[in-house]
């Protein structure tokens, strides 16, 4: 009977042991939140930022990629060489990957991204990344030649944006719903209105992904956000919607919380063609009607670094300019009396979802109340902002993060929705794309922010902080957010 019980014990620790081991081994699922809900899945086509969230690094790469620190690394193109005059770039790409169908990535598939992203017709929201781009040649399968009309100093980093990822012709008709890529993750399967799920990639050509799927769960709420990761229904949220909570959060074991940098320049958006926006007494008098402090405390828990141009505070080549724009509600005054608008004017303010926009926009709102500028508030989904303010130029005013790295050169766009034309900007840019000496280059970009800020063309609001929660046991997610991803390629459950 002792030998009896004693199997029986034997038995009962070696079923403890392998439910043990299965639920460790389970480990190897993830949920992730996120606030907005991509409008497809096509990161060559489309400006929104939660694409890349889903997309990038996970299902698709392109010739280069950023880390998480913002470098530049080889991603597709193992290796590459830049002739002496810097208008040719011949790339080596990596031999024996695949595309999740199962066909070969080679450089017809190169030439073939980079010619429909620079195209006549193209959809490509950075089309201007490829400007410079005058021909793709394929040397051989595993050779693609880049000639450029000029020298372009931004090529390496540019062809790390997710909007110019490989994609391939046989794949591209239903890429928007059935994306095709070449990461170690593939797609699985959408929800609409729910979620997105990614398996892991069994033929990827790199390093694989220690995690077999994930899921991206959509909550818009920040209630709701907070609510599901505290009873864990989702394992991490990034870009956590709701700051106020932080602390919280913080004080639970069960927790992590990382506070980043991105490259997310929160702006007031103005319409630079809509009177009296055009006028630049009256966007001098929106800019010191704000007070930044005070957005950043209220809409978010003091989360954010105040920006007087559009550039990102952690980059070397930063000038700080807020000075320009101090809060003088007297002197916004008196601007709008210069301008002919004694007793101030009435425009729009169209806010996308995000919490940052909806409650900056209320204490916005009441700021240019104080000095006169009454404004229209319109709660916009996603969707309907990409129509109506970004597509369609029909508004006023407008808040949004601008979360793609080093973009001051959308600019140098007058057709982009802000509709700032200024050829001596224009000119700056063409000669800073031009240029590859660093200590000349960080001059140009000092006179260009100068130049915008000087012009208030915008609002200049804060940078975003990068805000995640995540279970105590995640490893490898990004503090910072160098571009506009939820990189999992990396990402594990520790015992």
């Amino acid at each position: 009977m002792r030998y009896r019980s004693l199997k029986l014990g034997l038995a009962g620790v070696a079923a403890l042991a392998l439910s043990a081991g299965a639920a460790l081994a389970a480990r190897t699922t993830i949920t992730v939140g996120m606030q907005l809900e991509p409008p497809h899945l096509d990161p060559t086509s489309a400006a929104a930022g939660a694409i890349d969230q889903v997309t990038y690094a996970n299902i698709f790469e392109g010739l280069t990629r950023f880390t998480s620190t913002g470098a530049i690394v080889p991603g597709l193109a193992e290796s590459w060489e830049i002739s002496d005059d810097g208008l040719t770039y011949t790339f080596r790409l990596h031999d024996g990957v695949k595309f999740h169908d199962g066909t070969t990535m080679d450089a017809e598939d190169v030439k073939f991204s980079l010619d429909r992203a620079r195209g006549e017709d193209s959809q490509n929201a950075q089309k201007a990344l490829f400007a410079a781009i005058s021909e793709v040649n394929v040397i051989d399968p595993l050779t693609v030649e880049i000639r450029l009309s000029e020298p372009d100093g931004n090529l390496l980093f540019n062809l790390a944006w997710g909007d110019a990822v490989i994609v391939a012709p046989e794949s591209i008709e239903n890429i928007k719903t059935n994306p095709v890529g070449t990461g170690p993750f593939r797609f699985a399967g959408w929800v609409q209105g729910d979620s997105i799920t990614i398996e892991k990639n069994p033929d990827y050509w790199g390093t694989p992904a220690k995690l077999e799927r994930a899921t991206f769960k959509f909550i818009s709420d920040p209630t709701a956000a907070f609510a599901a990761v505290m009873a864990e229904d989702v394992d991490a949220f990034t870009g956590f919607p709701a700051p106020e909570n932080l602390a919280q959060f913080e004080a639970d074991p069960r927790f992590q919380v990382l506070v980043g940098s991105t490259e997310g320049e929160t702006i007031l958006s103005t319409n630079n063609r809509m009177p009296p926006l055009d006028d630049v007494r009256v966007r001098e008098a929106i800019a010191h009607a704000i007070n930044r402090q005070e957005i950043i405390d209220g809409a978010m828990f003091g989360f954010g670094t105040p920006i007087g141009t559009h550039f990102a505070p952690h980059n070397p080549a930063y000038v700080d300019l807020t000075g320009l724009s101090q809060y003088d509600p007297e002197l916004s005054r008196k601007l709008l009396a210069e301008a002919g608008y004694p007793d101030g004017f009435t425009t729009t303010l169209k806010l996308p979802p995000p919490s940052y926009a909806r409650r900056g926009g209320e204490i916005i709102a009441a700021q240019l109340a104080e000095v006169g500028i009454k404004v229209e508030i319109s709660n916009l989904e996603w969707a309907q902002w990409l129509e109506e303010v970004f597509r369609g130029k029909d508004y006023g005013l407008t808040i949004v993060s601008h979360t793609e790295p080093f973009d001051i050169g959308i600019y140098a766009r007058p057709d982009y929705y802000f509709q700032y034309d200024n050829p001596a900007f224009q000119a700056l840019m063409e000669e800073l794309n031009a240029t590859t000496d660093p200590t000349r280059r960080a001059a140009m970009l000092g006179a260009a922010q100068a130049m915008i800020a000087e012009d208030y063309v915008n609002g200049y609001l804060f940078q975003l902080a990068a805000l995640t929660v995540a279970n105590a046991k995640i490893r490898g997610l990004w503090a910072n957010a160098p571009t506009q991803a939820t990189d999992l390629t990396a990402v594990w459950w520790e015992d």
